[in-house]
């Protein structure tokens, strides 16, 4: 029978993972402390936590939180587990540029789950390079306006026309 400690432990995962947009995989064998320090700030700076868990109990959570089952490449060794509260893609860019870093070979990314889609490194790294939510959110109002705007511009151009036309005309009566 599993020792009181891990039912907390599994209870005190499900937690993090209900308020959780994304879950990364790394593998952080032969990290130093200073590394994992600076790293952890980076993560928490951007709306995000990492979390060392057995990898056994961060699987149970995750069943019981109705998340995608993870595939065995991902939950083999010793993994550290980022979760991304606000903005996934702002974590997954601060812990992909800091594997990418040369100091820092022994962060090796192995994927994350998204919702109920499965992230390989490719798709993680894909994640990493889209804009920030308040970018998308622009564009996307940007494209929304854009009609309108370009109606406006068609209902002023008779009127800009005609100012444009009475001007040249005074200016003609001035020079004679």
């Amino acid at each position: 029978m599993p020792a009181k400690i891990k039912y907390e432990q599994v209870e005190a995962l499900r937690e993090k993972l209900s308020k959780t947009k994304a879950v990364f995989i790394a593998e952080y064998r032969g990290m130093t402390v200073a590394q994992s320090t600076k790293l952890r700030a980076l993560v928490r700076a951007v709306g995000g936590e990492m979390k060392v868990a057995k990898n056994t109990l961060l699987e149970v959570a995750m069943k019981e939180e109705n998340m995608v089952a993870l595939p065995e490449t991902l939950i083999t060794g010793p993994n550290v587990y980022t979760l991304a509260y606000d903005d996934p893609s702002a974590v997954a860019k601060v812990i992909r540029d800091f594997s990418k870093e040369k100091t820092n070979k022994a962060f090796v990314l192995k994927g994350g789950v998204l919702g109920k889609s499965i992230l390989d490194v490719p798709a993680l790294e894909a994640l990493a390079d889209m804009p920030p939510k308040e970018i998308v959110l622009g564009q996307v109002v940007r494209t929304i306006a854009a009609p309108i705007s370009g109606f406006l511009n068609v209902l002023n151009g008779p009127v800009r026309g005609l100012l444009n036309v009475l001007n040249a005309i005074k200016e003609k009566n001035e020079a004679a």
